[in-house]
Order: C-alpha cells, then structure tokens, then sequence
C-alpha cells in the first residue's frame, strides 16, 4: 500500500474534518475551537504536543522509530473575515469564511501526520507538524518561529514543505525553484495641509490634492523606476479625508499594498516612495508623514527542495499532474519566514471541482470560493511521501 492508496481509505475521515472546520473559521491569532478540533484528530497518534503560549498554534513532533534527521511541514488554520455565499450545506454563517482553503491545509496535515505515524518504526528521523494560526496578515508563523517551532524535535530540520490550494486545475502541484510569491508591504502616507472653507481654498493648504497625486504618480514611479523583469505592484485601496463636503480637512491619507519579488526592490521603494512623497508635499506647501510598513519577507524555495518536491509530485500523480510554474506569484505567503530560516519548498495544488471551469472560478479570498476536498488525499499523501524520502534520504 502506497500513501496515496492509504490517504484515500481515509477520505471520508478527512472530509468529515475538513467541513467541520469550514463551518466554524475562526479570524486572527486566537482559534481556540480550530485547535480543539485539531488536538481531537491527532491524539491517538502518540505525537509531543507543544501549544502556543502568543497564539492558539499547536505544534506536534513525530518520532521516527530510528535515528535521522528532522522535517517540517507546515498547515496554517485562520479564516478570513469574509461572509461566505456559496450556499454550500457546510457553508460558515459566522460572518468569517475559510476563503483561502486553510481548512483543507490543516486538514491534509493532518492526514500527513496520521499516514506517517502509521509507519513510524520505519520512520528514519522525526517529523515537526506546524499548525499556525495567524497567516493572513498576522505573522503567524514568526510567533511560531519565536517559541522554538524550529528546534521542536530537538535538532533544526534539514528542510520544510508546506502546501496551498488554489483555484486551479484539480489535482495539480505546480511550484518552481527560486522566488516562489511576492513580499507583502504596506505604505501608509498621511499629508498635511491647513483646514478651512471649501469656498476659500487660497486661504487654506489643501492636502487633498496633493494626495491625490501622490497616489497617481506612484504608479508612474513604479514604470519608471523599477525593472519589469523585477517586478513591483503598488495599489492603493485606502484613500480619507474630510468629514462635511464644505471643508477643507487638516490632512489627508492614503494606504497602498506594495508587492514586490526582491528585497532589492523592497529597499529600493522605501526610498522612493518616501521621497515621491515628501517632493510633491513641498511643492503643494505641505508636510508628510510616510510609514513603510514590511509585513511578509518574499517567499523563496531552495532550488533543490523544489526539485526535489517537484520530482515527488511528478512520481505521486503523474507528469501531467505536477508542473513548474513559469513566473512567481504576486501574492504573499508567511511560509517565507520559515524559508529564511531552513531550506524548503512551498507547493501550490489545484483543488477547483472538476465540474467548474477553473479559469473563470472565483479566487482565494472571494466569498463565492469553492475548494473540492476530493483534493485532501492527494494532498495529505504528498506532505508525507515529502517527509518520507527526505528523512530516508538524509
């Protein structure tokens, strides 16, 4: 019997889990009934448990039955402060949604950690199950990191994996060696002027009008002072100002999600953006106050581990089924903490129902999103054929 084959004897099991905890997302750092329903599933399997003292994180250590090295696999457990509307009989009705497959993420490993366990006295080294709330813009997993996830097994390991489903064609794995997704960042620019009467603006300092064109002539920035072949994303999603229509306001300001693929360019835009700003500032008569905020590192795969995650997808579930992808993702991922610390790869996996066209499906994050966890046996199979060979491979 292979993992597969075993994985998907468990199908109902793990169906059964995952729309549990679809129907109860829990948003942030806190997730005490996630991490209920986890320790329920894995405590017959005779792992060390470590919970989070910062964050309702759960980490589980795998003993092998001989001597060997350490892996680490990763499911991240928050939801999104999303209303669910795909009307499925499972759906959420709390207001929060599993919109980005976290469900089936903590789902498949612990599937992993079930197939593993079943073999540990041929189990060469041990294996750290990472369940990190906190993904979605909460840094998560550097809390984790921070409380010792890393060295949980007593030693570092030697490599990390961690899957993501996507809307894509089900079924498939696709990463690629290198920059896998993009860092997250946040700019946050507020510029001050002098209130008064909109009837009267020669008699104030009008911010708004130099936000607003500090907000245009950052996408010309972007064109004209970063490489396409390194590319960088600014979009501005927060734009506020006045109260009444008849007043000039005191100051203005302006959020914007800054993507980018290198640290490079990250340190590059700190500069500019700031200096955009501050010239166009003077130039209205105003001030400003610039706030570059890095949230999430870019995610990058060691070379090897990509290769070698791709070679086991490939032997998994055929070369149709497991692919390189051609060019990064502009979406970020906090995986990239651990990455930085230990060599890795982060896979993507196609879980769109087959009967839906994927290319126009909706995506991660929207609340008509619909994952088939038909997908979690091959899913949970993979994360431990990864552990597997590589523990046995040294």
């Amino acid at each position: 019997m292979t993992f597969l084959d075993d994985a998907a004897t468990a199908a109902d099991e793990l169906t059964a889990l995952r729309r549990s905890l679809h129907a109860d997302p829990e948003v942030g750092l806190d997730l005490p009934r996630t991490q209920r329903r986890i320790l329920d599933a894995i405590a017959d399997l005779g792992l060390e448990i470590t919970l989070g003292t910062s964050s309702t994180s759960v980490v589980a250590v795998l003993r092998g039955g001989r001597p060997g090295p350490v892996v680490l696999l990763r499911g991240d457990m928050d939801a999104l402060p999303v209303t669910e509307e795909t009307g499925l009989d499972y759906a959420s009705t709390n207001g929060a949604m599993h919109a980005c497959g976290h469900d089936l993420h903590v789902t498949g490993l612990v599937g992993a950690a079930r197939l593993l366990a079943a073999r540990r006295d041929d189990l060469p080294g041990s294996v750290i199950f990472m369940f990190q709330p906190g993904e979605e813009g909460d840094g998560g997993a550097a809390r984790m990191i921070a409380e010792g996830v890393l060295d949980a097994a007593g030693e570092r390991p030697v490599a990390a994996y961690g899957v993501h489903v996507a809307t894509g064609k089900f079924g498939v794995f696709e990463t690629r060696a290198g920059t896998l997704m993009a860092g997250a960042n946040e700019l946050h620019v507020t510029v001050h002027g002098r209130g008064g009467h909109g009837s009267q603006p020669a008699t104030s300092v009008d911010p708004v009008p130099a936000l607003l064109e500090f907000g245009s002539a950052l996408q010309t920035m972007v064109t004209r002072r970063f490489s396409v072949f390194d590319p960088v994303v600014v979009t501005v999603t927060q734009l506020s100002a006045g109260q009444a229509v008849n007043v000039i306001p005191p100051s203005a300001r302006l959020g914007a999600t800054v993507r980018a693929l290198s640290q490079a360019s990250v340190d590059k835009l700190i500069v500019e953006t700031k200096r955009l700003a501050e010239g166009i500032a003077s130039a209205h008569g105003c001030t400003v106050d610039v706030d570059f905020q890095i949230d999430y590192p870019v995610t990058v795969n060691d070379p090897d581990e990509a290769a070698f995650a791709l070679a086991v997808a490939t032997d998994l579930v055929g070369p149709d089924d497991a692919r390189e992808l051609a060019a990064p993702h502009m979406g970020s991922e906090d995986f990239s903490y651990v990455l930085n610390e230990i060599p890795g790869a982060f896979v993507f996996l196609g879980a769109t129902p087959p009967q839906v066209d994927w290319e126009t499906a909706a995506w991660n994050h929207s609340p008509l999103v619909v994952f088939d966890d038909a997908v979690l046996p091959r899913q949970a199979a993979f994360l431990a054929e990864l552990a597997w060979r590589r523990l046995h491979r040294g």
